[in-house]
């Protein structure tokens, strides 16, 4: 690297580590902040020399970007920003803290996914799916899609592994041009995890029309963009792979979702000539991803965090959530958004018959719209209060980002 670069590189790795020490945090954003005002390129300069996966996607990230990580490990070393700082200040951070690896793998917020192909050069990206988050900031998905479309068409030597079942995304990684043509573009590896969350994909993004769906299929009725043929499916308790074969995955993380992010790890690996069969048993060490899925056992009550950040991810919440006492915090902090609207198109049923309760900055949006979807609640103002109002036993605790750090340091532990 050029001097500066190395200048910059030092100073970084030392701003994360004096945040650590003081105790202001993991370092993964600071440390990469200053080692860019210091050198501009940095991320260019650290990225060069390294074989790098960026993923990418509304929801999902932070988990498959870490059981790709586990993944990819089996041919060396892999720089990561485990932690989640997904913007190109916490990539510099990661790269510069992880030293020479041959290996790196990134999540991207997906604002920033063509700027970080820009930097990184990467030989492969993810897709995974586009729905509505942060309204109040971020912008809609179909201008996501158009974005991620006008990244790629500027960088055709990248492989892409993409979501088969999110219309958006497959419109987003097919050339521009007549549909038919390019919906099976030689430099694409389509994955198919199931998609349960429809209401941001009703409406074609090529010509307007509607999407139908069918079986699985889907296809809009206006244009010939339809579903590809999936190389990568999760079936049953595993993946087909593109030979056919068929590999168990045995996750210690819950829910058919992380069954479909594993499925998109492996894909990914395969693009660096992992085989599956090599990667599949290293899923499995895989057990909480910057505290999610986490379990402890507190007060004689086991506590599982699950985040949910929008409607598409509390629905999978629900899904990986066992039928136990559950405590909902909602804040509208700027990393949150600042508009709870999104609360009214969450289908809330599912908790009706267990014990909920409610907490959080926007507990009382929160507890209008439980009362709309007729889920009795209790309100409890900390999350000590919540273990009081429980019996012994699980306590499911699902939150969007910043409920979910403050609920982390109640328990007083690094998870």
């Amino acid at each position: 690297m050029p001097l500066r670069a190395k200048v910059a590189s030092s100073v970084s790795r030392t701003a994360a580590a004096l945040s650590r020490a003081a105790g202001r945090g993991d370092g993964s954003v600071i440390g990469g902040w200053i080692g860019l005002k210091i050198d501009p390129d940095l991320l260019a300069h650290l990225s060069a020399g390294r074989a790098i996966a960026l993923v990418s996607g509304t929801n999902g990230k932070t988990t498959t970007t870490r059981l790709t990580s586990a993944a990819v490990g089996v041919l060396g070393r892999v720089a990561t920003n485990s932690f989640g700082a997904n913007m190109p200040s916490g990539h510099t951070s990661a790269l510069a803290k992880a030293g020479s690896t041959p290996y790196a793998v990134l999540e991207v917020d997906e604002h920033y996914l063509a700027q970080v192909l820009e930097a990184t050069e990467p030989h492969v990206v993810a897709l995974l799916n586009l729905s509505r988050d942060q309204l109040d900031r971020a912008k809609e998905v179909a201008m996501m899609a158009q974005l991620w479309r006008a990244a790629l068409v500027r960088h055709t030597n990248v492989r892409v592994v993409a979501n088969a079942d999110d219309p958006l995304v497959v419109w987003a990684a097919t050339p521009p041009g007549d549909p038919a043509r390019g919906i099976n573009p030689p430099h694409v590896t389509w994955f198919s995890a199931g998609q349960r969350w429809h209401d941001d994909s009703w409406v074609c993004p090529e010509c307007g029309s509607t999407i139908q769906r069918s079986g699985g299929q889907w296809w809009c009725t206006g244009c010939p963009l339809r579903r590809p043929e999936p190389q990568w499916v999760v079936e049953d308790e595993g993946v087909l792979d593109p030979t056919g074969a068929w590999h168990k995955v045995s996750l210690q993380l819950p829910g058919k979702v992380n069954l479909g992010n594993a499925a998109t790890a492996l894909a990914v690996a395969a693009e660096f000539g992992v085989r599956p069969v090599d990667a599949v048993s290293r899923l499995g060490i895989v057990t909480s991803v910057a505290g999610r899925y986490a379990q402890v056992d507190k007060d004689g009550r086991n506590i599982r965090l699950l985040l949910a950040k929008n409607p598409a991810s509390w629905l999978e919440a629900f899904d990986m959530a066992d039928d136990a006492p559950t405590l909902l915090s909602i804040n509208a902090r700027d990393p949150d958004g600042l508009d709870t609207s999104w609360l009214y198109d969450v289908d809330f049923s599912p908790l009706r018959g267990r014990q909920v309760l409610i907490t959080g900055d926007r507990a009382f949006d929160l507890a209008v719209r439980l009362d709309v979807n007729d889920v009795p609640f209790q309100h409890v103002r900390t999350f000590g209060d919540a273990l009081r109002s429980v019996p012994p036993g699980r306590l499911e605790v699902i939150a969007n980002y910043t409920a979910f750090q403050d609920i982390r340091a109640e328990l007083d532990r690094v998870i």
